[in-house]
């Protein structure tokens, strides 16, 4: 779907499905229940179906990262530097611990 110079909606591709009639007749009491069209209720909640998964898998993808990264940095520990030193000292006398 491409945006439209006027600000309407281009369509050039055409997605088909079959579908029993128990989900078409569910779809269509949907789309009515809002009062949109049946195409326009598929193709949001389809884009928004898509858009959640696509999330999902990037999440998903991100928490697989960091958990391997975590597990690294504790089986792998950096080394100490005096930065951190510093760091801790003064921590240390801020809070008095």
């Amino acid at each position: 779907m491409t945006a439209h110079p006027a600000g309407g909606r281009v369509r050039g591709e055409r997605l088909e499905t079959r579908v029993t009639a128990d989900q078409k007749s569910l779809i269509e009491h949907a789309a009515a229940l809002q009062g949109r069209t049946v195409t326009d209720f598929v193709l949001t909640s389809l884009q928004e179906a898509a858009r959640r998964a696509i999330e999902e898998h990037e999440r998903l993808e991100l928490s697989v990262r960091d958990s391997r990264a975590f597990v690294d940095a504790l089986v792998n520990p950096k080394p100490v530097n005096d930065r951190l030193r510093d760091t801790v000292r003064r921590y240390r006398q801020a809070t008095g611990i």
